[in-house]
């Protein structure tokens, strides 16, 4: 009987040694990320994160982490339609969203291409720049997670070398320039916890030098 018992726990424990790192694996996301992601359907907006709540700033000031691109994980692609379902939500309409806005600290983007004849969004999986223009840009931004507020900055990089994945596990990369280079610049900052805030809070420094 004592046997039995052995072999018996010994096969759930295998079971379920089994089952969490494939699961994690799998879909690059942890428990609680999967359980906010699918508390939903996928044409439902999920809340923003604000930095006027606490919690959220903190999260918001959190570097995110990559996401294996792969078409058939469920999660990942509900959570796409999700966060893409955010940025066009009448209440948080915006021309862009990084993952973090939503509270999951992976690096996933949305990105209303202006350069483009259809003005379409687009999703970015690890989206990364890779060269900055020495050409500027002046641009007025603002941020769903800066609620009532935007700000006036002029050093975007008018021109940038980006490198991402695709849904379909595809590894690219594009130049972007003009209102879209820095439609990107601002979304892959929340990538790496910083708000636009930060380059106005660094052009007032230098100013006053």
């Amino acid at each position: 009987m004592k046997i039995y018992r052995i072999l018996f726990f010994g096969i759930v424990l295998m079971m379920s040694s089994c089952h969490g790192p494939k699961n994690l694996l799998r879909h690059g996301f942890s428990s609680e990320q999967i359980d906010l992601i699918m508390a939903s359907d996928s044409l439902a907006p999920m809340r923003v994160f604000k930095i006027t709540d606490k919690k959220d700033s903190l999260l918001l000031r959190t570097k995110s982490s990559k996401i294996k691109a792969n078409p058939d994980d469920v999660v990942l692609q509900h959570f796409v339609k999700r966060l893409y379902a955010t940025v066009r939500d009448s209440i948080s309409m915006g021309v862009g969203i990084a993952a973090p806005q939503v509270g999951i600290l992976k690096n996933i983007i949305w990105v209303q291409r202006f350069d483009k004849e259809d003005l379409a969004f687009e999703v970015y999986l690890n989206p990364v720049i890779k060269e900055y223009s020495k050409k500027k840009q002046v641009c007025k931004e603002g941020c769903l997670s800066i609620p009532g507020r935007s700000d006036t900055l002029s050093t975007r990089a008018f021109s940038i070398k980006i490198a991402y994945d695709t849904m379909d596990a595809k590894h690219k990369t594009e130049t972007v320039e003009g209102f879209t280079s820095a439609i990107f610049q601002h979304e892959i900052d929340h990538l790496n916890g910083i708000l636009y805030l930060d380059h106005l809070q660094k052009e007032i420094q230098d100013t006053a030098q």
